[in-house]
């Protein structure tokens, strides 16, 4: 009998991915538990026995998940993160744990860059207001010459950071563990967490939520932001505190936000960021291209493969 592999990203447990080809070929079995969607706990459960591995996308892997998959030997992400995966409890288990680092770094930075000019400009609220056949208008900005903030500098930062500098903005970035040979232009600089969250004129967060699940921005870190600072975050939906970021937005502290993700996805229809016409929501589509689709399966079998055999 052939082991079994079980393959939970949305996009690739939808409409199937070549590089799972190459699973089949080497004899095993692909399982997709929830075809389009992400699998909850208990789903997770009652799919993973007789699994020896799972690639697997940003569900929330937990110890009783981990528990259950008596045969697991690894969990290969399509990703870098690996904040919903109970590391601890995958330690114990002796269950390996794989990355596809940088793999959807380019698409999550474009995508930054992208949500950067829409919030500059109010670009869907012109085009809705359009589309219902009104004429409204809201003054932008230009970037030039002013600060992004960076709150992580890792693969994805840097690449928003060479953007932000193409753009003549000035980039100040906080990482815990930079990359010092990283010294694009004197315009960069790396600088505190605090020192970044105060000169921000637009701030991007690309780092793991804080341990023990205390949101990175509340409502203390929001009032030392610059008035008007447009927020993006593609990162993790833990980074904010959503109520902060709500009053801030209602009071005009901040100016417009760009979100990529929910705590919950899809959000429901009360969430109060998805319907707030100052954020731009998306439906976490950073790493939601062709070529990073792509480069993060490929390098998530990849991986797979290279620990089952080994």
């Amino acid at each position: 009998m052939a082991k079994k592999i079980l393959v939970t990203p949305r996009s690739a447990s939808a409409a199937g991915h070549p590089s799972l080809d190459k699973l089949e070929a080497a004899g095993y079995e692909v399982l997709f538990a929830t075809p389009g969607r992400q699998p909850s706990e208990g789903e997770l459960i009652e799919a993973l026995p007789g699994c020896v591995g799972i690639l697997a996308g940003v569900e929330t892997i937990s110890a009783a998940v981990l528990r259950a998959a008596t045969d697991l030997k690894v969990i290969s992400r399509n990703g870098t993160g690996t904040d919903a995966i109970d590391l601890e409890a995958a330690g114990r288990l002796g269950i390996r744990i794989c990355r596809a680092e940088g793999a959807n770094a380019r698409g999550v930075a474009e995508l930054t860059v992208a949500a950067m000019f829409a919030l500059a400009r109010s670009i869907p609220f012109s085009d809705q207001a359009i589309k219902a056949g009104q004429w409204q208008r809201r003054k932008g900005i230009e970037l030039r010459g002013r600060t992004l903030g960076l709150i992580g500098c890792g693969k994805i930062g840097r690449l928003v950071a060479e953007s932000a500098l193409a753009l003549d903005m000035d980039v100040v970035a906080h990482d815990p563990f930079p990359d010092a040979a990283f010294a694009p232009l004197d315009r960069f600089r790396l600088a505190s967490l605090e020192e970044v969250i105060e000169l921000a004129d637009v701030l991007s967060l690309h780092c793991p939520p804080p341990a023990g699940g205390h949101p990175l921005l509340g409502t203390t870190e929001l009032a030392k932001m610059r008035r008007g600072v447009l927020l993006i975050n593609t990162a993790r939906a833990g980074l904010i505190d959503v109520d902060s970021l709500c009053a801030a937005l209602e009071s005009g502290q901040v100016a417009g936000a760009a979100i990529d993700v929910f705590e919950t996805e899809p959000p429901s229809e009360d969430d109060p960021l998805a319907g707030h016409d100052r954020v731009i929501a998306t439906p976490h589509i950073g790493a939601f291209t062709h070529e990073s689709v792509d480069r993060a399966m490929y390098a998530a079998v990849e991986n797979l493969l290279e620990c089952l055999i080994s």
